[in-house]
C-alpha cells in the first residue's frame, strides 16, 4: 500500500505538497522515510531519471519527474510497481493542471499543502492493489514497469551516487542488450545459412 507521498520542484528540492497521514503505520519510522525523500530531493537535476524506483528494505520509493517537479510516494515493497507509477501519474495529471504555472514563482515550502485532499482521495482508491478499477485507470503504454530504474535508496544518499550515473548505465545496458540481440540474430542466421549450404562457408 501506499505510505506517504511528496512532491517537490525539482530545482532546488522545495516540498511543494505532501500526505498528511504519515504516522497511520505503527512500528514503522515513516519520519526516517520522510528525511531519505528529503535527501533525494536535493541530489535530483535535470539530467536525473524522470522515473525511477529506490528499494529501502521491506519498502520502496518510487517517484517520476514531470515539468521540473518529482512526484514521490512510499510503498511497501510488495505494493505493484504498475500501481505505484499509476498513482503518480495521477497525481502529475491533477497538480499540473492546478499549480503548473505556480511553481516556478513559489518560496515557501508546502505552498500548496491543499493538495493533501486529492492526495489522500487518490491513496484511498489505490489502496487495494487486486481491484480491476484500479488496473483499469492505469495508461499501460506509460506504464513501462521494464524501463524504470532501480536502485538501492542507501547507496544513492551515503555514497552520493548521482541518478544521472544510474540513468548512464542504464543506457549503456541497454545498448549493449541490442548489440548482444543483434550479433546473435548475425550468427544464428549464418549458421542455418551454412546448414543449408556447406560449400559455400570456408
Amino acid at each position: 500500500m501506499v505510505l506517504f507521498t511528496m512532491i517537490a520542484r525539482v530545482a532546488d528540492g522545495l516540498p511543494l505538497a505532501a500526505s498528511m497521514q504519515e504516522n497511520e503505520q505503527p512500528g514503522r519510522d515513516l519520519q526516517k522515510y520522510q528525511n531519505q525523500a528529503k535527501q533525494l530531493f536535493r541530489k535530483l537535476n535535470e539530467q536525473s531519471p524522470d522515473r525511477c524506483t529506490l528499494e529501502a528494505g521491506d519498502v520502496s520509493f518510487h517517484y517520476l519527474i514531470e515539468h521540473g517537479v518529482c512526484y514521490l510516494t512510499l510503498c511497501e515493497a510488495v505494493y505493484p510497481k504498475k500501481m505505484a507509477f499509476g498513482f503518480l501519474e495521477d497525481l502529475q495529471t491533477e497538480f499540473y493542471d492546478n499549480y503548473g504555472r505556480k511553481v516556478p514563482t513559489v518560496t515557501r515550502p508546502y505552498s500548496f499543502i491543499e493538495f493533501d485532499t486529492y492526495i489522500q482521495k487518490m491513496k484511498k482508491s489505490y489502496i487495494d492493489s487486486r481491484t480491476r478499477r484500479n488496473f483499469g485507470s492505469i495508461n499501460t503504454e506509460l506504464q513501462d514497469v521494464q524501463r524504470i530504474m532501480v536502485a538501492n535508496i542507501e547507496e544513492v544518499l551515503q555514497r552520493g551516487e548521482a541518478l544521472s550515473a544510474l540513468d548512464t548505465k542504464a543506457s549503456n545496458l541497454t545498448s549493449l542488450s541490442k548489440k548482444y540481440r543483434s550479433d546473435a540474430k548475425y550468427l544464428n542466421t549464418r549458421s542455418t545459412y551454412a546448414k543449408v549450404q556447406p560449400h559455400l562457408c570456408f
